[in-house]
């Protein structure tokens, strides 16, 4: 592999990391560029699947020509038709003209869809039949329209689970993953974070005028590298900018990246990872991801209980309960465990975190307390106090929620509507 080329691609595209994985996913990139093969962008949230597809319309032959980037997964189900293939004047309610849409606007360049894994099976068809022909149909026309246009797609998504669950068609899967490239996890990039941290850290400072940007102690970019970062690249750069606010001048210590909930270790994903309700979208639970959640849901519900034990007298908990009480973590999974027994044939492997948040008890769960059974928040609960509790913090701005929370907006959108959430 010739480091020279992304030696100047990084340059150019500000990328900063010495890890073998990124650079092999950037030197697929360049290679891949100059042909019209469809390709299929794969990592977690947070990783910066985004600078992949620019790279490749830059060195493209379609440089030229647009470049349109689409986040299917913000788009309404019901409008997603439109904004892609166009519509014709009077083809549904609101339609007072005809529309273009992405495919038509995009002729002759470069289209990427970002969150494909989110479009729903009609437009999944509909997406195949421009792959395989060239052709699309607006809504509300029955002429096949041509277009040439190339389909970058990325997805955070375990595609291969969503076309078990039929979530998504498997034909379309092949068609788009003619070209796979993987953009790696930042745990897995070594010292790419202390790297990246020290870099956020440059920026902000003089974004802000800060006179000083902060820096990491030896003791705290060991902690970096062995924190696991389950919002990437994202996350370190919004941790740097509260840091850098907050903490400047100091040179960052564990000490420090504790009060932030950066702990060697840890940091398990705490994402909403349910598949649908029975019956709402037809899917079934991924019941590993559910567990997870609801462990890390338990932990954190446990943690506010914890601090509201610390601000009670001693008297005042002795003789008045404590809100918000729970069962411990066992008997919270063996709830779910019985409710659901007959659509779960099999019960993967519960999840233990490997340890608590930076604000819990380190106590082993089989010690925590017994509690009330009325005091017990059942799954839905946690689920609408954990979208509550993000829409507070992003200050009601569902698309910074739907990140925090590990879900796109738009099923984010639903389940605002089905808990009857008020913004």
């Amino acid at each position: 592999m010739n480091t020279t080329p992304l030696q100047d691609l990084k340059a150019r595209y500000n990328i900063v990391g010495r890890d073998e994985k990124l650079d092999m996913a950037l030197d697929t990139a360049i290679q891949v560029a100059r042909t019209d093969l469809s390709v299929l962008i794969q990592g977690e949230s947070g990783v910066g699947k985004e600078i992949i597809p620019r790279i490749i319309h830059d060195n493209s032959l379609r440089k030229g020509k647009r470049y349109i980037a689409i986040n299917c997964g913000s788009i309404p189900e019901g409008t997603i038709d439109s904004e892609l293939f166009g519509h014709e004047k009077g083809s549904y309610t609101g339609a007072v003209g005809e529309r273009e849409g992405y495919f038509g606007a995009a002729d002759g360049g470069t289209l990427f869809l970002d969150e494909v894994g989110e479009l729903p099976m009609t437009t999944q068809a509909r997406l195949l039949r421009v792959l395989e022909t060239g052709e699309y149909l607006r809504v509300g026309s029955d002429t096949p329209r041509k277009t040439n246009v190339r389909i970058v797609a990325a997805t955070n998504v375990d595609i291969p689970n969503a076309i078990r669950e039929g979530r998504f068609r498997e034909d379309l899967y092949y068609r788009l993953c003619t070209i796979n490239i993987k953009v790696p996890p930042l745990r897995e990039r070594g010292m790419d974070s202390v790297l990246l941290f020290k870099m956020f850290a440059m920026n902000t400072a003089a974004k802000y005028h800060i006179p000083e940007p902060i820096r990491l102690s030896p003791e705290g970019e060991q902690t970096v590298m062995a924190y696991k970062w389950p919002g990437n690249v994202r996350q370190l750069k919004n941790v740097v900018e509260q840091m850098s606010i907050l903490e400047q001048g100091v040179q960052i210590t564990p000490d420090v990246l504790y009060r932030y909930g950066i702990i060697a270790g840890q940091g398990e994903s705490f994402a909403l990872s349910r598949v649908g309700k029975t019956g709402s979208e037809g899917g079934r639970h991924d019941w590993e991801n559910e567990i997870k959640w609801l462990a890390n849901a338990v932990l954190k519900l446990r943690t506010e209980v914890d601090e509201l034990k610390k601000h009670l007298s001693p008297e005042h908990t002795k003789h008045s309960p404590v809100p918000l009480q729970l069962e411990d973590m066992n008997n919270a999974i063996h709830i779910i465990q019985e409710q659901e027994m007959e659509e779960m044939p099999q019960i993967p492997h519960v999840y233990t975190p490997i340890s608590a948040p930076h604000s819990v008890s380190s106590q082993p769960y089989d010690e925590i307390e017994e509690v009330k059974e009325e005091d017990n928040l059942n799954l839905e609960d946690m689920e609408k106090r954990s979208i509550i509790r993000a829409l507070q913090q992003s200050h009601n701005r569902r698309k910074i929620a739907a990140q925090m929370l590990g879900i796109s907006e738009r099923t984010l959108y639903r389940k605002i509507k089905d808990y009857g959430i008020e913004e």
